[in-house]
């Protein structure tokens, strides 16, 4: 009798642990998701869930793709959507609900929560689901290097780098601005400033025209003030956004025009002013999500009467984020004057390595 008991015991005990013993109903299954359907005017289709359209791009991500998808959205002829989002349309209104197909060239879409359908025109619909961004955004970091010597040497070095850009629809703002010291046992070794103030003003999505002021000043080239006032065309070659993959926030543009040049030096050397030209280029490239940006600049200004006579900066530098805005920097600078002044080299390097604060205010999804 105490073996039956302890063996029910033991069934018992072993049927509450395997509960594929047990009577709990209907297994429990997940509901497979809704995956939007993008027909296109050639028939082929794509499944996944679409993100947005900017631009004139549809962007679709897909389980099987590696990056989103994009197709225009002048070859899409039918369009469902599963989840309710924005839809713009060209008189201003903004529908937000899901979409079903229609005939082809025309969307069904139903607005939330009434539920209300309404028949569009695929040429109607400007955006889908755009990210809406600040009237202007902010870019910029500030940077700042320190290092003290004491005992046998007696060696201190401080470099503040810093710039700013401020994009509208219309205007960009560009600031730029470095300072430079070092001593030795109170001794100057190195005294560099430069800044940079350029606007530029788009009468196109890509073309622009720019105003530009260069202002620098370095001891040790005997140079009390540099100064460059130029004006001219530029193009916005790369945008954000034109490519996927590493390449996605890739930036670049190249400008030329007119300038006035002019050095006031320190000692009792004339003044030398000219006119010449002006051309630059900048490249940023931000990869990793902005982890890393890798940027270079540069600006060449040659006489108008000899060519052979300029003057060219650049800049090549690497920024790392660390945590939140916090970054670290390191910038090569090199300065070349075709003509320096006597008893000047004509090539200037500066090797900058740097900690500061960076920021971005562009709105990603």
């Amino acid at each position: 009798m105490k073996q039956s008991v302890a063996l029910v015991a033991i069934l018992g005990l072993f049927t509450m642990a395997n509960p594929t013993f047990a009577d709990d109903g209907p297994p429990v299954t997940t509901p497979t998701p809704v995956l939007d359907v993008v027909t296109l005017k050639d028939g082929s289709v794509i499944y996944g869930e679409v993100i947005e359209m900017s631009g004139g791009l549809l962007q679709i991500k897909n389980a099987m793709a590696s990056d989103l998808i994009k197709v225009k959205w002048a070859e899409v002829s039918k369009l469902a959507v599963s989840h309710p989002i924005p839809f713009h349309l060209k008189e201003g209104t903004v529908l937000i609900g899901t979409a079903e197909e229609g005939d082809p060239g025309t969307i069904k879409l139903k607005a939330g929560p009434t539920g209300s359908e309404m028949m569009v025109p695929m040429n109607a619909v400007t955006q889908v689901n755009p990210i809406i961004q600040r009237p202007v955004i902010y870019i910029g970091s500030l940077n700042a290097g320190y290092s003290q010597a004491t005992g046998n040497s007696q060696l201190r070095n401080i470099s503040i780098v810093g710039d700013l850009v401020a994009r509208s629809e219309q205007l960009r703002l560009t600031l730029l601005g470095r300072y430079v010291y070092g001593d030795n046992a109170g001794s100057l070794i190195t005294r560099n400033a430069r800044g940079t103030i350029k606007l530029d003003f788009f009468l196109t999505k890509r073309f622009f025209w720019f105003a530009s002021a260069y202002f620098e000043n370095d001891r040790l080239q005997n140079l009390k003030l540099r100064t460059a006032i130029s004006s001219g065309a530029g193009y916005q070659w790369i945008e954000r956004g034109d490519f996927n993959g590493i390449f996605k926030d890739m930036t670049f543009y190249t400008e030329a025009g007119p300038a006035y040049f002019n050095e006031d030096f320190i000692n009792p050397l004339p003044d030398q002013a000219s006119f010449r030209g002006r051309v630059a280029m900048k490249l940023d490239w931000p990869l990793f999500d902005g982890r890393i940006t890798l940027y270079h600049y540069d600006e060449i200004f040659p006489s108008v009467q000899d060519f052979s006579d300029f003057y060219y900066t650049m800049d090549n530098g690497i920024r790392l984020k660390i945590l939140a805005g916090l970054a670290s920097g390191f910038q090569v600078t090199t300065r070349y004057n075709n003509r320096p002044p006597a008893g000047t080299g004509d090539t200037d390097n500066l090797y900058l390595l740097t900690l500061g604060y960076a920021f971005d205010t562009t709105r990603k999804r």
